[in-house]
């Protein structure tokens, strides 16, 4: 007969205490945040308790900056806020460039940090830094938990701040003996999910979607740009309406990729100068007067300009408009549509613009004419334009394209047409190498039937490539392609123009790294190419392997993308 099981001690704990870290981990939940993106330290592991009790995936990555970047994705992926969960001073120093890359992207996440104990305070605790301070200029709102009673009021304070005008990350400091003490659950503020936020959706003012219904009614030559808050938004629906019922030309900037198909009579991709220069109206929809638009500089001085975005303080920005409305770009577009319906001259003139779309059509046609012979170049080592033109062929309408890189993804740009909406990613404005794995982190893990296809720069996946092995761990396959001319081929252009050929390899080359074999070592799918026409049968075997894979080409050093040459930095 076994021996009868010990006595264990009776359970002394009050039943109705709760620890900070599970405080942390309802209000998560209150949010719908189904993942936290985390790398472990002694001061935060009260949460991965508490997320454990929630029903809350805990994915542990081996860099802080990969668990910012996947909590952005996760953003901007889902539409609901990410979150990231990291330890004191290094593990949030670590995190900053992810941070600081959703702001500028206009993301919405959490970034929680941990802290020294109240009662070390300036006493020189292990990893104490002052993060709130460091965290401020990047962030809606960054601050310190003070007590466990507020954990959980804090928190969900902190999503408010997420979506206050334009979407971006909030930072929380949470003090270790914060976590780990127990208050009465009658004495903390849990609240409830859906009654702590307020719609933040706006049609803008009426007056103006009025007068912006009249411009796009009257106009001879229209052309709208459509940027990333049409996606954040997920106004989708009315932004291509409006520019079919109209009969707009429209061009798409950052996540409004794939707001019309590849081959819409009104998508159009290689014409945005010649129509910039020529029209006589302008509407921006949700992107800033940027250096990626010349911050406003190459827009005809003669035409009338609209611009709308959800913040008021982008409005205006850099250049002078005719009009601005402050809204959700897809409620005032929708509103701006029915307006217009409604005027007389509406269909006449939409009939009116024939020539304009067909002179746009031309210049299209004539710069792909002019590109064709490298799209379909069997130069070797391979021209980067072979390579993106392989690439979009290959991409299905489920497909999730992700770019992370400097001159390849420059390259990209032109070429690659995401064939639904929400199907394009890439760091935005800030120019983050190194978003590409953790990106692709989050696209599976939020979305794990849909089909991720990476291109990196070699030097972009040498920033967080390792992560390569969660994807791995985690069961998450997607098919990678790392365009490898082993250099930092963007800056390495901006060097030879400015100081010449002699000096230009100065801090830019990489090693000769077979990527391909980086994969397999880690139990992935790894191949390498260097004949054009075996990168698509390379792609196909990637997508049938079912692991995360990388495929490895050899591309042409001396090759840089139009944009790289015409950067406004390199003149």
């Amino acid at each position: 007969m076994p021996d009868e099981a010990p006595d264990l001690a009776p359970d002394t704990t009050p039943h109705d205490l709760v620890s900070g870290g599970h405080l942390v981990a309802k209000a998560l939940k209150a949010e719908g945040v189904d993942v936290v993106y985390t790398l472990c330290g002694g001061h935060i592991i009260d949460i991965y308790d508490g997320c454990a009790d929630e029903g809350i995936d805990v994915v542990d990555v081996r860099h802080e900056q990969v668990a910012a970047h996947a909590a952005d994705a996760h953003a901007r992926i889902t539409g609901r806020p990410g979150c990231a969960v990291v330890t004191a001073g290094p593990g949030t120093t670590d995190a900053v460039t992810g941070v600081a890359n959703a702001l500028r992207a206009e993301s919405p996440m959490l970034l929680i940090g941990g802290q020294g104990a109240r009662g070390q305070h300036k006493m020189g605790s292990l990893q104490d830094l002052p993060h709130v301070e460091m965290m401020t200029p990047i962030t809606k709102f960054a601050a310190t938990v003070p007590d466990t009673a507020r954990v959980a009021d804090m928190v969900s304070m902190a999503f408010r701040e997420c979506f206050h005008g334009a979407p971006g990350p909030a930072f929380l400091e949470i003090p270790r003996d914060v976590l780990d003490a127990k208050v009465p659950r009658d004495t903390a503020r849990v609240p409830r999910a859906g009654h702590y936020r307020a719609s933040t959706r706006s049609a803008g003012d009426p007056e103006a979607v009025e007068k912006l219904a009249d411009l796009l009614v009257r106009s001879e030559r229209p052309a709208i740009l459509y940027g990333s808050q049409v996606w954040t938004t997920r106004g989708t629906d009315a932004a291509a309406g409006l520019v079919r019922a109209l009969n707009v030309p429209a061009y798409l900037n950052g996540a409004g990729r794939g707001t019309l198909p590849p081959g819409d009579p009104h998508h159009f991709q290689l014409s945005r100068r010649h129509a910039f220069a020529r029209a006589d109206l302008i509407v921006i929809v949700g992107t800033p007067f940027d250096f990626r638009m010349g911050y406003g500089r190459r827009l005809s001085p003669a035409a009338t300009v609209v611009q709308i975005d959800l913040d008021y303080r982008t409005v205006g920005r850099n250049r002078d408009v005719d009009l601005g409305i402050v809204g959700d770009a897809g409620m005032v577009l929708a509103a701006a549509a029915q307006a217009a319906s409604g005027r007389v001259d509406a269909s006449a003139g939409a009939g009116r613009r024939k020539e304009w779309i067909e002179e746009l059509r031309a210049v299209e046609e004539a710069a792909l004419a002019k590109r064709l012979p490298l799209l379909r170049s069997d130069a070797a080592p391979i021209h980067p334009y072979r390579l993106v033109s392989e690439i979009n062929d290959f991409l299905t309408e489920d497909s999730l394209y992700i770019g992370d890189g400097g001159d390849i993804v420059t390259f990209s740009g032109q070429v690659v047409q995401p064939k639904a909406p929400g199907r394009w990613m890439d760091p935005g404005p800030l120019g983050t190498l190194g978003v590409g794995v953790p990106f692709v982190l989050a696209a599976k893990k939020a979305r794990p039937e849909t089909e991720v296809v990476a291109l990196f720069g070699d030097g972009a996946f040498s920033l967080t490539g390792w992560d390569f092995e969660t994807l791995v761990r985690f069961g998450l396959p997607f098919v990678g392609i790392v365009g490898n001319n082993s250099s930092m081929n963007q800056i390495r252009y901006g060097q030879r123009a400015k100081y010449g050929a002699a000096r230009e390899r100065l801090g830019n080359t990489l090693g000769d790294v077979p990527y391909d074999a980086f994969a397999r070592m880690l139990g992935g799918h790894g191949e390498e190419v260097r004949d054009p026409a075996q990168i698509r049968p390379a792609l196909e075997r990637a997508r049938q392997s079912g692991k995360p894979s990388l495929v490895n080409v050899w591309i042409d050093p001396d090759a840089y993308a139009p944009g790289t040459v015409n950067q406004t930095m390199y003149k």
